[in-house]
């Protein structure tokens, strides 16, 4: 059996727009159905949701027939739990408020294997060998491995240039939450302040020839941060995304107090 083909990390690589959208609901049957909509892509979160590592798993197996490539966010940095992401088949992780070169360094180290990185090896325990399947896993499984570190804070912007540089590192992710909040906004990304933030990551992200990426669930967020050369984009949030349908449909019939509109604090 080969090695798995990563097609973010492919689709990175040309250059192409990639749209997704965030999976919350925590379990395979609603990451499924999420997949069945045929976004380029989509984050399967471990930070927020309400995940363990089986759930984890559940929802990579449930959404590897689809085109839909899943992206798994870490709760945190921790090596042991990255370890365990990657033994599970995650080939995409994306890891929240780094804020330095040295913790981005650290990062790499933990996806790959010694003499590159301390990554500990499973072998055929693990879904990742495809149970010792793979040949050559061991040297070749960092080929198909794309990480992706967020920026979501004042210092994390101010090393934003020092953390893409990171050989290793394949793509920046803006978190415009965490941003604001952390600039004093409270989840309001739309003040001055934020944005300029936001396009100083994105342009130190792109001249490091690193892809660069948000969450943007209002449209037009989303364009405006396509024209600022963000390359992949989570225009939707299931969770959110049902709650607009079901208010919109309800409306219909009741005056409702709250109305279906997107919310800007993600």
């Amino acid at each position: 059996m080969k090695l798995p083909l990563n097609p973010f990390k492919a689709a990175l690589a040309s250059g192409q727009s990639q749209f997704g959208i965030w999976a919350g609901f925590a379990s395979g049957y609603a990451a499924e159905i999420v997949a069945s909509f045929d976004y380029d892509w989509m984050l399967i979160d471990g930070e927020h949701a309400p995940n363990t590592l089986p759930t984890l798993q559940a929802q990579l197996q449930a959404v590897a027939p689809y085109r839909s490539a899943p992206v798994v966010r870490a709760v945190n940095s921790d090596p042991a739990l990255i370890k365990q992401l990657l033994d599970i088949g995650a080939q995409t992780l994306m890891i929240p408020m780094v804020e330095s070169a040295e913790q981005a360094r650290a990062l790499v180290q933990a996806t790959r294997y010694p003499p590159h990185g301390i990554r500990g090896v499973g072998g055929g325990l693990t879904r990742a060998t495809r149970w010792d399947s793979v040949p050559n896993y061991l040297k070749t499984a960092h080929e198909q491995l794309c990480l992706i570190v967020q920026v979501e804070s004042r210092a994390g912007v101010e090393n934003v240039e020092a953390i893409a540089a990171v050989e290793g590192v394949d793509a920046v992710f803006v978190g415009p939450a965490d941003l604001s909040t952390n600039l004093g906004y409270y989840g309001d990304a739309s003040q001055p302040e934020v944005q300029q933030a936001i396009r100083r990551a994105i342009e130190a992200t792109l001249a490091a020839g690193k892809a660069a990426g948000i969450l943007a669930p209002q449209e037009a967020d989303a364009r405006r941060y396509l024209d600022w050369g963000c390359q992949f984009i989570a225009v939707g949030i299931d969770i959110s995304l049902m709650r607009q349908a079901a208010l919109a449909n309800l409306s219909k019939y009741k005056a409702l107090d709250d109305q279906p509109v997107a919310s800007r604090t993600y």
